[in-house]
């Protein structure tokens, strides 16, 4: 047996189009916590930590009344840890970013909210989850904040739509994460509803190693030099027809191409789900690149590259998967989803605020407004049953028995096998050609029998 493949396998699988109750192409549903689980009225905004010490993942995800934080490193039996209640009321925005194991949480449209500090480290010893949990450290340098960036090259987080330099980014060294500083701001291109800030290493030598920051700006997109806190340079700014609302954007992985999501022209134009591209070739000299339109006429919301895949939540359409590897020549292409919200694809404000697919371990985050908590990862086609026709499983998917039967070879040995390549359970027989195996104690999900250490059959218990 190969467990690394194994665990690969996930415990609701992608089966004709679907994994329990949710709509899919090519990824499957790991796990799953609703909103009751989570003592919320709705999700948005999530987030991840994977634990230096010992490689455990943490999935983060924002309610209206608090984070929840949830260890993931089963990912088929996830532990709720607790909450960090908010730091005033219950707002439907929250958005969360880690550094240096701390995770760091504003809210919108909350008062004198401001910037809560968690030790991310406290959740590796919670006695008796979930537990309600504290802050680490507070900054008030603001208030209400629709939603913070952290570049982690160089400990600076960037909070925007703050009531501070006229919505755009508000300077916090958080180098020191329990002691953060105010370290200035930008103000010239107004509102910032959101950013990406990098250590800069694309195609523009000009700009090599500066710390640049790209602004979505509600009908533009933006860039500037803010390498200098104290004097911040504006290198230019880009819009592109029919603007509805420049929501949220993300560097390919060469930081040439610059993926922008419209939040508005969804329902303004009565259009399926648009994907603007910006090619940053020279950073004094942005360039519209091409749309991609997508397959429904839902709103696309937060999306992020890992290598040649754009990952985007797509509102009520659940999560969509694009590849970008040919991106240079204008083509995107879907490759795959997840949809959480099954009742409709239509452009409303409801389904996926948000979809994390950073972990090392494959599985992706997506937190719903309405649903809560998904765990999916990449369905496993790759793995291929070791076939020996001689062999057959019936029934498959079954609750409590199944048969195993041979046309030719005698049955001598079973092992089953979860998703983590655990064995479960194992038998011995004395060579016979049918036998049934009492599955009852096995909880619901995907499983690999292994027959003879020689045959391997997947076997789905309802």
């Amino acid at each position: 047996m190969t467990f690394a493949t194994i665990a690969a396998v996930a415990q609701t699988p992608c089966i004709g189009g679907v994994a329990g109750a949710y709509a899919c192409d090519g990824y499957d549903l790991q796990s799953s916590f609703t909103l009751n689980d989570l003592n919320a009225g709705s999700g948005n905004d999530s987030w991840g930590w994977t634990d230096p010490d010992n490689g455990d993942e943490y999935a983060l995800v924002g309610l209206d009344n608090g984070t929840a934080f949830i260890n993931i490193s089963d990912p088929i039996n996830p532990v709720y840890l607790g909450k960090l209640p908010t730091q005033t009321g219950s707002s439907s925005w929250r958005d969360v970013k880690v550094y240096n194991d701390y995770a760091f949480v504003v809210s919108d449209l909350n008062g004198n909210h401001g910037m809560q500090v968690f030790d991310l480290t406290r959740l590796r010893s919670v006695a008796s989850p979930p537990q309600t949990f504290t802050n680490d450290a507070h900054y008030n340098g603001f208030g209400s904040c629709h939603n913070i960036f952290i570049n982690e090259d160089t400990g600076y987080a960037y909070a925007v739509g703050t009531s501070t330099f006229n919505g755009g980014p508000h300077f916090i060294n958080i180098q020191d994460p329990l002691n953060p500083v105010a370290a200035g701001g930008y103000a010239m291109d107004a509102y910032s509803h959101d950013a990406q800030v990098i250590t800069y290493n694309g195609p523009d030598t000009d700009y090599t190693g500066k710390e640049i920051l790209i602004g979505s700006n509600e009908n533009e997109v933006v860039i500037v030099d803010i390498t200098d806190k104290s004097n911040p340079v504006s290198i230019s700014s880009i819009s592109y027809s029919n603007v509805g609302y420049t929501h949220q954007g993300w560097f390919t992985e060469d930081s040439r191409y610059f993926i922008v999501g419209d939040e508005a022209d969804e329902q303004n134009l009565g259009i399926d789900t648009r994907t603007i591209v910006f090619d940053l070739n020279d950073l004094d000299n942005p360039q519209h690149h091409f749309d991609y339109s997508g397959t429904t006429s839902a709103i696309d919301h937060n999306g992020y590259v890992v290598g040649d895949k754009y990952y985007f939540a797509n509102y009520r359409a659940g999560i969509r998967v694009l590849d970008v590897s040919d991106i240079a020549n204008g083509n995107m292409s879907e490759i795959g989803f997840f949809d959480t919200f099954p009742n409709s694809n239509s452009a409303q404000f409801d389904g996926a605020w948000n979809v994390y697919p950073f972990f090392a371990s494959g599985n992706i985050v997506i937190s719903d407004i309405d649903r809560g908590f998904f765990l999916v990862t990449e369905s496993a086609l790759g793995i291929t049953e070791n076939e020996n026709v001689s062999f057959s499983i019936y029934p498959n998917p079954s609750n409590n028995n199944i048969t195993i039967k041979s046309t030719a070879n005698p049955i001598n040995k079973v092992a089953i096998y979860n998703v983590l390549g655990q064995r479960v359970v194992s038998y011995d027989f004395s060579e016979s050609l049918s036998e049934n195996l009492d599955i009852s104690s096995l909880n619901s999900g995907m499983y690999l029998v292994e027959i003879n250490d020689v045959t391997t059959k997947r076997l789905i218990v309802n």
